[in-house]
């Protein structure tokens, strides 16, 4: 049987960029099963180069088949509530928060729920190799998610993992069956995405107050640029500077290293104009930077800063809710539609590879007319 990385036929190395991210369960796994992490390897570089998923995309894999085999091992992986980033998961990826539960009824803090790994069930120790985790081990692992209090979204996350790991690995020919083959994902359903009304995303786009700051002017500058274009937070950070055209197009690089452009109108235009030129030199301090939104420091911007940065923009206007860099491109979105744009034009502009995705954004419409006809028809 061919080993991980070797001569598999059909596959050629390629440099990857996936990097494993560090995890207090790999110890455990690897002292558990030293088999794992090599074909955990072997995947997620598949998934890299040829598949090209992005980083935080990579990253979520690696930790829900972490998961399991941490469980296979006794450990219980969900007594800590770190985890990837969900922004460049699918738009209806469940949160971090979701995922996290505090332990399990009737168990001490830091105790495993039984499972394959522990007294309740076959000893870690008899599984030696890759070939030996039958369906009878995943069945368990659902149990404890759901024991766990995990959603069924997330659990369904963690299986269609589990099933692309072992369907590659039976490809090529280090599994000699699929374990995953005949199990039954959780029914999750769909939950229709967040947006704001027009006259929310008014407030959270009112100018700053003078005098304005080189901070204040960057951060109204991302906000009106979110909105105007949808694309998602991730890529908003990464925007190089050369991807802006002045006549009112980006050029986004998305995930799978896709490009696309997308236009932006003459409000964003202008806000974008008078941070490029007043803004974001004062910011640089002479140094230089190839990101086109840059922190006090001269430094890309992050992910998690401009979380902070929506939230607290939509208290100090006086939005009450909690929200999202997400919701600003499900807004994007809805309000397309709302105003007749074409679906197909908004999945070229959300970056969706599959119109199905798009598609929630006109249950959303379709909800909001419900909601009028039930508001203001005589029979309603």
């Amino acid at each position: 049987m061919p080993k991980p990385g070797g001569s598999s036929g059909h596959r050629k190395q390629q440099q990857t960029r996936f990097t494993r991210p560090r995890d207090p369960l790999l110890s455990a796994v690897t002292g558990a099963f030293p088999f794992v992490p090599p074909l955990l390897d072997f995947f997620l570089q598949y998934l890299a180069a040829e598949r090209r998923l992005a980083a935080n995309t990579l990253a979520a894999y690696h930790n829900d088949l972490l998961s399991f085999f941490a469980f296979l091992a006794g450990s219980n992986p969900d007594d800590s509530p770190d985890s990837p980033d969900s922004d460049d998961l699918p738009d209806d990826a469940p949160t971090p928060a979701e995922v996290a539960t505090a332990g399990e009824k009737g168990l001490e803090p830091g105790e495993a729920a039984p499972g394959p790994g522990s007294a309740a069930g076959s000893p870690a120790s008899r599984i030696t190799e890759i070939n030996q985790i039958g369906t009878e081990h995943l069945r368990a692992y659902l149990a404890h998610c759901q024991r766990q209090g995990i959603s069924p979204r997330s659990t369904a996350r963690r299986i269609s993992a589990l099933r692309a790991f072992f369907r590659f690995l039976q490809g090529e020919q280090l599994l000699g069956h699929d374990p995953a083959l005949l199990l039954d994902l959780p029914k999750t359903g769909r939950a229709l995405p967040k947006v704001l009304s027009s006259a929310e995303v008014e407030l959270l786009l009112t100018p700053p107050a003078a005098p304005v700051s080189p901070l204040a002017l960057r951060n109204h500058a991302m906000l009106h640029l979110l909105y105007a274009t949808g694309m998602r937070v991730s890529e908003l950070v990464k925007l190089p500077v050369a991807a802006v055209n002045r006549a009112g197009h980006l050029r986004i690089m998305g995930k799978g290293s896709k490009e696309r452009l997308v236009p932006f109108g003459e409000a964003a235009r202008q806000t974008m104009s008078l941070y490029i030129t007043q803004s974001r030199p004062r910011l640089l301090k002479r140094q230089r930077s190839d990101y086109l939104f840059i922190t006090g420091r001269g430094t890309a911007m992050t992910r998690l800063r401009f979380w902070q940065i929506v939230r607290e923009t939509a208290r100090a206007c006086g939005i009450r809710r909690e929200i999202s860099p997400h919701v600003l491109r499900h807004s994007f979105a809805t309000h397309l539609l709302e105003h007749g744009a074409d679906l197909r034009a908004v999945q070229v502009m959300l970056g969706h590879a599959d119109i199905a995705t798009t598609q929630v954004y006109t249950h959303v419409d379709t909800a909001r007319l419900k909601n009028i006809h039930r508001k203001f028809h005589p029979r309603g």
